[in-house]
């Protein structure tokens, strides 16, 4: 391979890998696990990316943050030029298009429809994402631990947790809504960084892990949605 093919297919890599950092808002997870990532094309320092997702009719305001995201996470790169960002085949495709074309934002691209900017919309799904990531940590040492009692969790702090990426996950999302990480914290708070009372722990738990079910269903939902408008998708695909 000559040498410019091989600085190109570096570049690829490296773009298609700052792609990881891009979460779908409400399933909480990349747009490069979920294969929202239809095409990548790296020439010098232009960049192209083609998104897709599993409906023509997904939330307008969803779809804009990770374009968006996208779009951020790859002009971030120190050796990229120009940035092409582009959504396929969704009903607002050509308003979002646009908007991010002229880096007009969300309230420039959708005007009088965006009744307030994307600031709240994200910080309530990194509260549901740590909410969830709470519960994954928690239950897993119920799982490991059967005499432990839900009642027992209210004790458990970031340092009890073992080492893994269910603990990473944790910790970074606590991160992400401003909470400490410090080893001595409290695992189960509320997104005050306050510790529920210990009676209230077994409900806590269960409504925190209502809110994990549900993330994940509408994860797996909209995979089956993917693959079934695009049954030819392959995961991680780049051309």
């Amino acid at each position: 391979m000559s040498a410019p093919a091989l600085a190109r297919t570096s570049r690829t890599d490296q773009a298609f890998r700052a792609l990881d950092a891009v979460v779908d808002p409400e399933l909480d997870e990349p747009i490069t696990d979920l294969e929202f990532v239809r095409s990548l094309d790296v020439v010098g320092d232009r960049v192209t990316v083609h998104l897709r997702l599993p409906t023509a009719f997904c939330a307008p305001n969803f779809a804009y943050l990770m374009c968006s995201d996208a779009k951020d996470v790859l002009t971030a790169l120190d050796w990229t030029g120009e940035v092409v960002v582009e959504l396929d085949d969704h009903h607002d495709s050509d308003l979002i298009n646009a908007g991010l074309a002229a880096d007009a934002g969300y309230k420039g691209t959708f005007r009088h429809e965006a009744e307030s900017d994307l600031d709240e919309l994200r910080e309530t799904f990194r509260r549901k994402a740590h909410t969830a990531a709470m519960e994954r940590s928690l239950t897993g040492l119920l799982r490991v631990d059967p005499d432990r009692t839900p009642e027992s969790l209210h004790g458990v702090t970031l340092a009890d947790l073992p080492a893994g990426p269910a603990t990473d996950a944790l910790l970074r999302r606590r991160a992400a809504i401003g909470l400490p990480t410090g080893g001595d914290r409290p695992v189960l708070v509320g997104h005050d960084g306050v510790p529920y009372p210990a009676e209230q722990v077994p409900l806590k738990l269960r409504m925190a892990r209502s809110v994990r079910i549900s993330i994940e269903g509408n994860a797996h939902f909209c995979r089956g949605l993917l693959k079934t408008r695009y049954p030819e998708s392959v995961k991680g695909s780049v051309s």
